[in-house]
């Protein structure tokens, strides 16, 4: 598992006095932040050092050697993956989430160094210049991630390959059923009707346009996407669902802004994030070109509850190149110089936080199998990638927008009670899909 990784300390001795420096600046960067808890840390040079007031489960973790401890003291957002991935800073008992976790939830009350600052003032300064997506590059930023072997993501996801934020109606609901819960809450608001032709930005492997399509009978759902693997997957389902679903569908390879007609409902479901910052003005117009005028959109991306920051630059190079999550601030704007109108928000707090926490616990079940695509280094990349996520969402300020945008303020019923009501609809009909299906079954069966 991840915890057994090799001592890739770096060859060479290094000065007693460095050690002891390095030694001393964790320990009081450390003890300003972890007041509650119990971590251990095990320094390069053997030196075991102490933070929390011993409350919880302990965490104990270990450093191979001197500089991934200066590493991680000069710029922790990009340097604490690296280190986990290559083997140097490992953990020994608990978790790297329960780590990362407490960090997070410690770090809230602290003042970060100096340099750390300045380093992330900078960061956001430049964000602008660093997101410029255009088509050529969006392609390849999305290969990066997306266009992975298949059989990773059925390690972890829900059947529909849904790799978006679940909606979690209950506590104790599971991944998949919040899955279908997220899908027919996004159906309920764009207020699909009859005949109704249908955009899907960002389509994925397919499964939320053709949850789409059941709900428009005699209607058509265009899919686009820019990667090839999540193309070939959906297309094929759309020959498996033939004469199944009341709505045409399709699939296609192609940029967003290369669309041309118009749609009655346009959804996006974490694609924006992947659109840039300089791009959010492109994105908006081209969707107000295409959304008929008594259309409705709804746009979901993950967002920033505070004021706008960046990339952390670890998954910026090894998870989502280009990605970019906004504040509200920045999203708000594009929409209203677009000529759009926003008629509804709703900001999902922890369902996020949920979703990341059912798909590390599947992940890590399923280690072995993924080191046999990949390698072990690989793995303990996409266990920081979960784990990091997780934790963000639950102890700091990321959240998930679903934006509802009209250009006209009479299409939308006055009050929300309509998506409670349209959800029970689709609700009903899926259970008695379900029954239908299961007698059906019990037929085969007998």
């Amino acid at each position: 598992m991840s915890n057994m990784q090799a001592d890739n300390r770096p060859k060479g001795k290094t000065p007693a006095i460095f050690s002891s420096f390095v030694d001393w600046c964790l320990k009081r960067g450390l003890s300003s932040i972890v007041t509650r808890g119990a971590l251990t840390v095990t320094t390069a040079s053997g030196r075991v050092l102490a933070f929390g007031d011993g409350t919880g489960e302990p965490v104990h973790v270990r450093f191979t050697d001197d500089r991934a401890e200066w590493a991680l003291l000069i710029d922790a957002d990009k340097r604490l993956g690296e280190l986990f991935m290559d083997g140097r800073f490992i953990v020994e008992r608990g978790t790297l989430y329960d780590f990362v976790a407490m960090m997070l939830r410690e770090g809230q009350n602290s003042t970060h160094p100096l340099i750390a600052r300045i380093i992330d003032h900078i960061r956001t300064k430049l964000r602008i210049f660093r997101h410029r997506n255009l088509p050529g590059r969006s392609k390849a930023n999305v290969a990066h991630h997306y266009d992975l072997d298949a059989r990773l993501y059925e390690l972890f996801l829900d059947p529909d390959r849904q790799y978006s934020c679940a909606y979690f109606e209950h506590a104790n609901q599971s991944l998949d059923d919040a899955q279908i819960a997220k899908k027919r809450h996004l159906a309920a608001k764009l207020l699909i009707e009859p005949n109704n032709s249908i955009l899907d930005i960002g389509c994925g492997w397919g499964g939320l346009a053709l949850h789409m399509a059941e709900h428009a009978p005699g209607g058509y759902v265009l899919g686009v996407t820019l990667s090839e693997e999540q193309h070939e997957y959906a297309s094929k389902r759309t020959t498996e669902k033939v004469g199944e679903t009341p709505a045409e569908v399709q699939f296609a390879l192609r940029d967003y802004r290369s669309l041309t007609g118009r749609f009655d409902r346009i959804v996006s479901v974490g694609m924006f994030e992947h659109v840039g910052l300089a791009s959010y003005r492109t994105f908006f117009r081209k969707c107000a070109e295409l959304l008929e005028d008594d259309g409705i959109m709804v746009l979901h991306t993950i967002g920033c509850s505070a004021t706008p920051g960046f990339t952390t630059p670890w998954l910026d190079k090894y998870i989502f190149p280009g990605g970019y999550i906004p504040a509200l601030s920045e999203i708000v704007p594009e929409i209203e110089a677009a000529g759009l109108a926003i008629t509804d928000v709703e900001v999902l707090r922890l369902h996020y936080a949920k979703t990341l926490e059912a798909w590390r616990e599947r992940f890590m079940a399923r280690w072995d199998d993924a080191a046999k695509l990949y390698d072990e280094r690989f793995c303990r990349m996409w266990e920081y990638y979960l784990s990091t996520a997780e934790a963000a969402f639950r102890y700091e300020d990321l959240v998930v927008f679903q934006i509802q945008i009209a250009k006209r303020n009479d299409i939308i019923p006055l009050t929300r009670n309509y998506i409670a009501e349209n959800e029970a609809k689709s609700a009903s009909k899926l259970d008695v899909e379900g029954s239908v299906q299961r007698e059906a079954n019990d037929v085969l069966v007998g």
